[in-house]
């Protein structure tokens, strides 16, 4: 082998190791703020920072809907076995009612309460978003069709 092959094999490896150790250090940096999905489940064993951006998904709590002074509003959100509560100050969807799937997206406060900027309600009957059902069926609540 020439010393110029030996040159350019010792420069593609090393490439590669570049390459590997770049990426290494993009993943661990990013951490558990790649997961920008969360269920209530979730939160309760995932320590989220407050003030970072998430989503939180689930059902609308019954009976836990409360309609402060404007357009404040607190909810609910379980997947049934955990619940968080969540302030939001805006329009409600038209579809937005208890016992609804429901997402929010927004950040925590130093109180553990959602403040949400923005709420997906379903669109109709048979439509949950994916990532709500899924948080059901890890929790064990998802009822099909429903």
């Amino acid at each position: 082998m020439t010393a110029k092959k030996r040159r350019r094999i010792a420069f593609v490896l090393a490439l590669f190791v570049a390459g590997g150790v770049g990426a290494g250090l993009v993943i661990m940096a990013l951490g558990n703020n790649v997961r920008y999905f969360y269920s209530p489940s979730d939160l309760a064993v995932d320590r989220v920072a407050p003030g970072v951006a998430i989503r939180v998904g689930g059902l609308v709590q019954t009976k836990s809907v409360q309609h402060d002074s404007g357009v404040l509003v607190h909810f609910v959100i379980t997947d049934g076995n955990h619940a968080i509560p969540v302030a939001y100050s805006g329009g409600l969807p038209g579809l937005f009612r208890e016992g609804q799937g429901v997402v929010a997206t927004g950040a925590l406060n130093q109180n553990g309460v959602f403040d949400a900027t923005e709420l997906l309600a379903k669109h109709d009957e048979k439509y949950t978003p994916p990532e709500v059902v899924d948080a059901l069926k890890r929790s064990g609540h998802w009822k099909e069709g429903g």
